[in-house]
């Protein structure tokens, strides 16, 4: 499947969909062995497919658990530059939707996901610890602990900024 993403001249664009999965105090995030940070569990949503599609995918194809969704949470605009990998030099502009998943009392997981072919780590990070970490997106923290119960539009980085 095509995910709903295009690159014109510099500028790149992504819509995607990504999960905040919290159990017990722990938030789940993923990482690499390439990558110098964590990010949040989810991806590119395919062409065709929803949002709420999507996040439950990518959550399955990441953790190998089957997740379910509890709501909608965070619309997130992205702005920012990348400095390496695939992207660097870009303009980057990305539109997340972020779900909260419903919890399953058990940080147990199945993970054997790979990501344009590097393996993927899943690391639960204690809530309180999260600043302690190069983690994305920034705003995860000062969210779950203030637990909103409505949808929150966030934007980080501005056009002029990057």
């Amino acid at each position: 499947m095509c995910d709903c993403c295009f690159t014109k001249d510099t500028n790149w664009f992504r819509y995607r969909a990504a999960a905040i999965i919290v159990e017990d105090g722990y938030v789940l995030f993923a990482g690499n062995e390439l990558d110098d940070y964590f990010y949040s569990v989810g991806g590119g949503v395919h062409v065709g497919e929803t949002a709420e599609e999507a996040v439950v995918r990518e959550v399955l194809e990441e953790t190998g658990v089957r997740y379910e969704i509890d709501r909608l949470a965070v619309i997130h605009e992205n702005f920012f530059r990348q400095e390496t990998g695939t992207l660097q030099g870009l303009n980057c502009h990305e539109i997340c939707l972020y779900f909260l998943m419903k919890p399953r009392g058990t940080r147990e997981l199945h993970s054997n996901s790979y990501s344009c072919g590097v393996k993927e780590e899943m690391p639960w990070i204690r809530l309180e610890d999260l600043d302690k970490y190069k983690a994305f997106p920034s705003f995860m923290k000062e969210y779950l602990i203030r637990k909103p119960q409505g949808i929150e539009h966030i934007v980080t980085g501005r056009p002029d900024d990057i």
